[in-house]
């Protein structure tokens, strides 16, 4: 920063000092201390909004311009020769109105169009005619995880898979890493490479574009991406949200796992097995086969059973579903409801009906009616206990 500074320093004293010695407007020198410095002032600015501009855009502008200018002269020469070099203003005017114009046209054409002179987009001119291919860029955390192969088995993903150089590379140092779990998920990141390249119908192509200025991998496949207009197969949560930023597409296999599940409505039944206890008090949680997670009010006793779950809200998150269900306990009701009926009728003294047995000899009679009833609903099988 220092040396721009000192670079704009001097071209602001330059640009001064030589209007004051020229004097271009004005006899004074303060006045054309004054233009100079303007003057100055402009291109400095001019210059800080090129920064910010891209070369491709720049070099696009030179040459739109380069051609509007030749071919304004061209046309003035055309027109001087058509006039027989007439003085006329109306053939001047003209002439003037091209030499600006044209190259004016060439300038913000090529400035708009720069993306053109990208080494990606010139090789393209040079190709056979050809379909476009769709291409599918496979990141890191895709491949690991595995469920790819399951969706390319179901042809459910057309085009090409492109599994770049610099991932094989990821792979390979997490397949030799010094921790075991690491390790193992680098192995079988291969062997699923493996497995789509064995596939009939699948074209996987290894691709040797690298870029060195990027050090992060996420930034080299959203380059790789915009490169090969391709889109990203991943399931990395960070890496989508970046890539839609930059403006690439991005196929989430999580987002597709969570758009295939099933649909439960509040009020619906199902049956559950209580796997763990929940976090909230008197809380039970069970799993659905594909991973769901079901939060279980009442549920906390009945851990590892299988109960009737009536459903009460859906939980929608970016990471999954969530269900949460109520279990009702049909014994302890029952129970209250003759207790209830019992009291209405006025059964007994009325202050020592309650102390009649102790509050564990009841606890006792209550879980054991609670498991009877579920014993002959329906007893659980020796294989979901173990």
């Amino acid at each position: 920063m220092a040396w721009f500074m000192l670079a704009r320093v001097l071209l602001v004293a330059a640009i001064v000092c030589a209007a004051v010695l020229l004097q271009p407007i004005h006899e004074s020198p303060f006045v054309n201390a004054a233009f100079g410095g303007l003057l100055s002032l402009l291109i400095v600015l001019f210059e800080i909004q090129l920064r910010q501009t891209a070369v491709t855009s720049m070099l696009g502008a030179l040459i739109g311009g380069v051609v509007g200018l030749a071919v304004a002269k061209a046309i003035a020469a055309g027109v001087g020769i058509w006039t027989n070099g007439l003085s006329d203003g109306r053939v001047a005017f003209l002439d003037s109105v091209l030499l600006v114009g044209l190259p004016y046209i060439g300038l913000i054409v090529g400035a708009r169009h720069g993306e053109w002179l990208e080494p990606a987009r010139l090789s393209q001119l040079f190709r056979e005619a050809a379909p476009d291919r769709q291409y599918k860029i496979l990141d890191t955390s895709v491949i690991i995880d595995g469920r790819i192969a399951d969706v390319c088995e179901t042809s459910f993903l057309d085009g090409v898979l492109v599994v770049p150089q610099f991932v094989l590379k990821e792979l390979q140092f997490v397949a030799d890493s010094a921790d075991s779990m690491k390790r193992n998920r680098g192995r079988r990141g291969l062997d699923i490479l493996q497995k789509i390249q064995k596939m009939a119908g699948v074209q996987v192509m290894i691709s040797d574009i690298d870029f060195p200025e990027q050090r992060e991998v996420d930034l080299k496949l959203i380059e790789l991406a915009r490169t090969m207009r391709g889109k990203i197969v991943t399931n990395d949560f960070n890496l989508n949200k970046v890539a839609q930023l930059r403006g690439v597409q991005v196929l989430n296999i999580n987002e597709l796992a969570n758009a295939l599940k099933p649909v439960v409505l509040p009020g619906e039944f199902m049956k559950v097995f209580i796997l763990k206890e929940g976090k909230e008090y008197n809380q039970g949680v069970a799993y659905l086969d594909d991973g769901t997670m079901v939060v279980v009010d009442n549920a906390r006793r009945m851990i590892g059973k299988n109960i009737d779950v009536v459903v009460t809200s859906v939980l929608q998150t970016t990471a999954g579903k969530m269900i949460f269900g109520r279990h009702i306990d049909l014994a302890a009701g029952a129970q209250g409801g003759q207790q209830s009926s019992s009291v209405g009728a006025g059964a007994g003294p009325g202050p020592g009906n309650g102390e009649r047995t102790s509050s564990s000899e009841r606890e006792r009679t209550e879980r054991a009616e609670r498991e009877d009833s579920y014993r002959k609903t329906r007893p659980l099988p020796q294989a979901q206990q173990t």
